[in-house]
């Protein structure tokens, strides 16, 4: 008879440990181990065994015939472009993202496309089958060929994808699946990484591509332990206000594509659309010309993105000014008015300073520093920028500005959408003109701010 005997897994990283500890022997995080109840059996042993079927055989790397791999639509093209194309055989792909933002809309979107021509599978664990036939309504797909399954055991999962494989699964959600062998209680962490190891097997013995949807916690991240996103081939985020219609998902890993990819939805009474032209959102349509405001151009992914830097810089009334960014690295702004101060002779230290990036959209990349400034310099001396004017490039502490990845495409998105100036690093300097842009290169924070007099 198995042996049962207790362990302390810890919350955040699943480590565990033989007796109960008050901080985390794995990422020190402070009382996160909770009990839990194992078994001391074969029966998993045999069962990976079973699963991996013949063992694996020495090869030398020359000799894999590697091929590629066919990728299958979804058809919704924002969705398409951050998987890196579609779907591939066997990729396990996890999409999180706050309670109620679009995940099961967008994946319910996608398998009654996907269904036309191909059998697939919801599997949910959250709604009854009922409510997602309701939902199914509301979105105008009611009568798509979708197999359903409201099961949350995991045996009864796998028994169904093994004995009618379809082309696409989707698994919602990961939390909710648990494992009858483990003791332990649906979303748990032993529960969602054995549940989720399980079906990554599946998928890549069957070729079957499965798609699950995890819960998030209070501070944005996927909930369970951090090794969850290491197994999967794919992992997506949803980012976005709930109040607001606009809908980003955003790569941030990709084993079959690009990574930092953005899609962009808005949300409709129809379910979630495809923008397609997404400078657009991040652009503000302002009536007059107003002061504190640049256009930024940056790449997300593959995709070139025109977004709009407002900055408001006010006399402070306390003694330790304010410092704010939104959509911004927040640390860095303090690092950008130093820099300021000291290379252009340019003080904010009696003012307070925010920054905004319009729509949104988060921008992690240091080609934000310049037209950040430029904003800055605008509202501080009220004064707006030339109309028609774009801008990036990364400023360092000695006041150089260093050339961005994927200049040229930030440049012709630029001209594509009208813009008449641009003032970029030197080392962006495009070879060949572009027609209708007017680029002005500059290797220095001062050169920028003389430009913007001249112009």
């Amino acid at each position: 008879m198995a042996k049962a005997r207790s362990i302390y897994v810890c919350q955040s990283c699943g480590a565990t440990s033989p007796k109960w500890l008050g901080q985390c022997p794995g990422c020190q995080s402070w009382n996160t181990l909770e009990e839990s109840v194992t078994q001391d059996t074969g029966a998993s042993a045999h069962r990976y065994e079973s699963m991996a079927g013949s063992r694996s055989q020495l090869q030398k790397l020359s000799d894999v015939q590697a091929r590629e791999l066919p990728r299958m639509a979804t058809g919704i093209g924002e969705f398409d472009r951050v998987l890196g194309g579609g779907l591939v055989a066997g990729a396990v792909v996890l999409i999180g993202g706050d309670p109620g933002i679009g995940k099961s809309t967008l994946l319910l979107q996608a398998l009654a496309a996907v269904s036309q021509n191909s059998r697939v599978l919801y599997v949910t664990g959250e709604e009854s089958a009922e409510q997602v036939a309701l939902r199914a309504r509301r979105l105008g797909v009611g009568s798509a060929s979708v197999d359903l399954l409201a099961e949350i055991r995991l045996d009864l999962i796998e028994q169904q994808l093994r004995n009618q494989p379809p082309a696409v699964a989707v698994i919602d959600s990961i939390q909710t699946v648990f494992s009858p062998e483990l003791s332990s209680a649906p979303g748990s962490v032993a529960q969602v990484r054995e549940c989720a190891a399980q079906l990554t097997r599946l998928a890549k013995q069957t070729g079957v591509p499965i798609v699950m949807i995890g819960h998030v916690t209070k501070d944005g991240s996927l909930a369970g332990p951090r090794v969850l996103e290491h197994m999967v081939d794919t992992v997506l985020y949803f980012e976005g206000d709930t109040h607001s219609s606009y809908r980003l998902i955003r790569a941030f890993k990709n084993r079959f594509g690009a990574v930092n990819e953005l899609g962009v939805f808005a949300m409709t009474d129809r379910g979630l659309r495809g923008v397609t032209n997404p400078s657009a959102l991040f652009l503000s349509q302002h009536s007059r010309e107003v002061a504190g405001s640049c256009v930024m151009a940056t790449q997300e992914g593959s995709r070139p993105l025109l977004v709009e830097i407002q900055a408001l810089v006010d006399t402070a009334h306390v003694p330790n000014p304010r410092r704010l960014a939104l959509g911004l690295e927040s640390h860095r702004l303090a690092m950008l008015l130093a820099v300021l101060h000291r290379h252009a002779g340019v003080s904010t230290s009696d003012q307070d300073v925010f920054v905004n990036a319009v729509g949104g959209v988060r921008i992690g990349e240091p080609g934000a520093d310049l037209p950040v400034l430029l904003a800055i310099l605008s509202s501080l001396r009220d004064k707006p920028l030339p109309k028609g004017l774009v801008s990036f490039g990364e400023v360092g502490l000695a006041g150089e500005v260093r050339p961005s990845v994927r200049g040229q495409e930030r440049l012709r998105e630029a001209a594509k959408l009208g813009f008449s100036t641009a003032i970029v690093p030197v080392a962006n300097k495009p070879k060949n003109p572009i027609e209708g842009l007017q680029v002005i290169p500059v290797s220095r924070l001062q050169e920028a701010i003389d430009a913007i007099k001249s112009l």
